[in-house]
Order: C-alpha cells, then sequence, then structure tokens
C-alpha cells in the first residue's frame, strides 16, 4: 500500500480521522481543486509516436502492426492504446499528494460485468496490467477524458460531454465521502453486484437503458469456459484441441511448427504446475485437477496488442468439462517511470497484487509466474481465466443519458477502488461538498480529447507516410 508522501506526518493508520481530514484539505494549498482544469502539453513533450515504438519494441514483431491498425481506426481506440502517453502528460500535472493504487488505464471499458468466486456477477475494474501506487487523480482523470472521446465519437454536444463528465466525478466524489464515513472492514466488504446494478438502473437510466442493462447481465453469464470451449475449440483426429484463427489466434502448432510438440507441452505444464503454487491452497488443489492438453498464442485488446499472450485449454472429469485460462506477459508499469518502481521484483506479481488490491473480488484462479521462453528471454507473466461471466459496455452504441449513468456507475467503483488502498478520509476532505473538482474535471477531458486527437492524427500520418507499419484492418475479439 502507498504511504503518505509527507515525512512530517504520521502514516494514515496512526492518525486520527480529524488530522486525515485535515490533511485533505490542506492539500488544496499545494493543489487546487480548481488547478486541475489546466491541460497544457509540456514543452519538450516526448513524441507520442515515439512512446508506441519503445513500447512495440518489446512486442512480437509481427503482432506490432495489428496494433497500429487498431489504433489508427478512431480517436477512442488510439486513446485505449495509450496509456503510457497520458502517463508522460500526467507526470508534472497538479498533485495532492495524497497516494492509492492506481488502475494506470482506467478508461470506460475496462469497467465491466466479471464473476466472483462465490458466482455472483459484479460490476468493477477488470485491466491492471499498469497498476502501481500513484496521485489518485490520474486515474478519474483517465476515465474523464475517456468519456469525452467517446462522446464525441458519438456526436454528443460539448454540454451533454460535460454533464456525463460532471455527473461521473460527482459520483465519486460523493462515494468516497461516503467511504470516509464507513468502517474499515465495510469499505473491504462494499462491492457493486448484479442487483445493485438493477436498483441503479431503475433509478437512473431510461427504459431503453435498463433493456440493455438486463440483457447484458443475461449475456455475461453465458461467457464462460464452456462457451469459449464451443467457439474455440474443434476435435482433431479424434482429440480436442484450439481451432486456428490467424492471425488472432494461433495454436502451438502451427505457430512453432519446428518444435516438437510434445517438448512444448512439457515447458507450459511446468508453467502451470509452478504457477499454481502462487494460488490459496485449495484453489490449487483444484487446478491440479485438470489437464492441459492444448496451448495458443491470442492477440487481446488494443494497447496489448504485440504483448505474449497465452491460451491454455483444460479438461477436468472428461472431455466436456473445460476450463479456459490465460496467461499474459506483464512488463513494467508505463505508470513506474513517474511514480517510481514496483515494490514487487515479478511484473506478473505487480499486477496480481494491484488487482487483488483495488476489486471487490478477484479471478479464483489469479496467479503469476516467470518464465524462460523458448528464445531464451526471460518474462513475467500473470494468469486468470478467459472467461468468466464477461460483459464489456458497446460505447459506440450509448446515447448521452445511457453514457451519464455508465460514467456514475465507474465513477463509484473507481472510489471503492482508491478507498481500499488510499486515505479515503483524506481524498474526501480535499474534494469537499462542492463541485469545483467535478468542473475542473470536465474542462480537463476536453482539453485531452484535443491532445488526443492530435496525436491520433500524428499516427495515422506516420502509417501513411510509411513510418509505422499497419496490418489491414483486423476485429478485435469480444
Amino acid at each position: 500500500m502507498a504511504k503518505d508522501q509527507n515525512p512530517e506526518t504520521r502514516p494514515a493508520a496512526q492518525a486520527t480521522p480529524e488530522e486525515r481530514a485535515a490533511r485533505g484539505r490542506a492539500a488544496r494549498r499545494r493543489a487546487p481543486r480548481s488547478s486541475h482544469a489546466e491541460y497544457r502539453p509540456a514543452k519538450k513533450r516526448p513524441d507520442p509516436l515515439g512512446i508506441l515504438e519503445a513500447q512495440s519494441a518489446k512486442r512480437v514483431p509481427e503482432l506490432v502492426p495489428i496494433r497500429y491498425s487498431r489504433m489508427s481506426e478512431s480517436p477512442f481506440r488510439f486513446y485505449r492504446g495509450a496509456a503510457a502517453i497520458m502517463a508522460s502528460d500526467l507526470a508534472g500535472s497538479p498533485d495532492s499528494g495524497i497516494r492509492a493504487q492506481l488502475c494506470g488505464d482506467a478508461h470506460m471499458l475496462n469497467f465491466r460485468l466479471l464473476a466472483s468466486p462465490e458466482r455472483q456477477l459484479l460490476f468493477d475494474i477488470n485491466d491492471f496490467d499498469e497498476t502501481l501506487p500513484g496521485p489518485w487523480e490520474w486515474d478519474v482523470k483517465r476515465l474523464s477524458a475517456s468519456l469525452v472521446i467517446a462522446g464525441r465519437a458519438n456526436g454528443f454536444d460539448d454540454k451533454e460531454r460535460a454533464e456525463i463528465v460532471r455527473a461521473t466525478v460527482r459520483q465519486y466524489r460523493e462515494a468516497m465521502a461516503r467511504f470516509a464515513g464507513m468502517r474499515n472492514l465495510d469499505v473491504w466488504y462494499a462491492r457493486m453486484d448484479s442487483d445493485m446494478l438493477q436498483e441503479l438502473a431503475a433509478e437512473r437510466a431510461p427504459k431503453r437503458g435498463q433493456r440493455g442493462l438486463a440483457q447484458a447481465l443475461a449475456k455475461a453469464r453465458t461467457r464462460d469456459s464452456l462457451q469459449a470451449f464451443e467457439k474455440l475449440t474443434e476435435v482433431v483426429d479424434g482429440r480436442r484441441r484450439i481451432a486456428a484463427d490467424p492471425p488472432l489466434l494461433m495454436p502451438i502448432s502451427e505457430l512453432l511448427p519446428n518444435i516438437e510438440r510434445d517438448a512444448l507441452m512439457t515447458l507450459f505444464r511446468s508453467l502451470v504446475t509452478r504457477y499454481g503454487k502462487t494460488l490459496p491452497s485449495d484453489r490449487r488443489y483444484l487446478l491440479q485437477n485438470f489437464e492441459l492438453v492444448d496451448v495458443a498464442r491470442k492477440v487481446v485488446g488494443v494497447g496489448s496488442v504485440g504483448t505474449r499472450c497465452w491460451i491454455f485449454l483444460m479438461l477436468g472429469r472428461d472431455g466436456q468439462d473445460p476450463l479456459f485460462m490465460q496467461a499474459k506477459e506483464a512488463d513494467t508499469s508505463v505508470l513506474a517511470p513517474h511514480v517510481g518502481a514496483s515494490q514487487y521484483r515479478n511484473q506478473g506479481e505487480r499486477v496480481v497484487s494491484g488487482q487483488r488490491l483495488m476489486q471487490a473480488a478477484s479471478d479464483m484462479f489469479l496467479g503469476w509466474e516467470r518464465v524462460d521462453g523458448i528464445d531464451g528471454k526471460r518474462r513475467d507473466f500473470y494468469v486468470r481465466q478467459l472467461r468468466d461471466w464477461k460483459g464489456i459496455a458497446v460505447a459506440e452504441n450509448m446515447r448521452p443519458a445511457g453514457m451519464q449513468a455508465f460514467g456514475a456507475l465507474c465513477g463509484f467503483t473507481l472510489a471503492r477502488a482508491h478507498a481500499r488502498s488510499g486515505d479515503r478520509i483524506a481524498i474526501a476532505a480535499y474534494l469537499g461538498g462542492k463541485d469545483v473538482f467535478d468542473h475542473a474535471l470536465a474542462e480537463f477531458a476536453e482539453a485531452y480529447a484535443d491532445q488526443n486527437e492530435r496525436d491520433h492524427r500524428a499516427l495515422v500520418d506516420a502509417v501513411q507516410d510509411g513510418r509505422l507499419p499497419a496490418a489491414d484492418p483486423v476485429a478485435e475479439p469480444r
């Protein structure tokens, strides 16, 4: 957990609520709430394309053109892959000095439906590849800017976009105030389950949005290992195998045809066994009741395209008892150059620890491992189920009222995540009861959306000029 950065004050756990609130109010002198409205690119702003190229240099070369292709499609898709660019831009921004565990990439589509180990459908943050302790404001700004960029793509006017951001930040501020008054255990137990979602929709969302939520909840419950089993596999010579869908899904037998399949499977079985040691004993036992039968490389997301991602087909009691797992490469967080290195030496452990800290309930098979690849390089991975009741919003289908309701839901969820790791009392006192911060973030989000459009245009130009390679459009998996 991040500590209070002021050496003259005691840690939050050793201070009274009054002292913590006083720290929050005092932080306004360091960074007035209205100062967050401003965004101006640094005079020596790093080349955004240079940042992307530095990331691409560490990724699978043949997949990098897919990344640039997807990011070229629209400013919103560019933004989804530009967490490193925004982290660089936020590094010099106003900072209250209060830290929390950050998602690091809190754009609106990283908030979604997912399952708890107790088989409850929850709404929570999903992606933690960039998680690190840092200024809590950064997550709120990334969420706010994503809503403006999505709103522009949908044709929303200035007033509608401002209302969406203000509603989102207001919900964050008001939720943080509620968490500030709660007992520690009650904050930890707080979660947004399907019943609460439906209650909120009944209060705030139009009828169309309520129907859409009901459909999304029903659809999410179908997205599990059984559904992936039917969609992603086929029977070959009497055995169940992952079906090829190049370049997005490549079984190891086709990806690495010159290497003996049995030798590769032995390597991956060893990975699964070692990773299992990072799980609680009961889940490790459950994992041992599944046998690894096939492995494939999978292309995921927008920002993650080119990172090494493997999916494992595992079978339990018989050929109709599947478990699909995903092992995803974890590199140094894009926040690290600006907030400091992680306390964890294994980047997979960094991701897992941050996810467990921020989420109300994490995947029951969430763990990590370090692997020596067939190319001789050592890489860190985190592992989780490929699909477990996941449902993602479709921003393009949202109307202003629907996006406002969705943004408010994201604001609440982000506040709950920050309240678990940061000084919720100090953050709430800093924000206060007035809407100064809400209005400031609405201005910031518009200014940063302008910057994002300029950066997107630069990428499109670089692709057209041949500086950066782009593949033919390839649909992103959902």
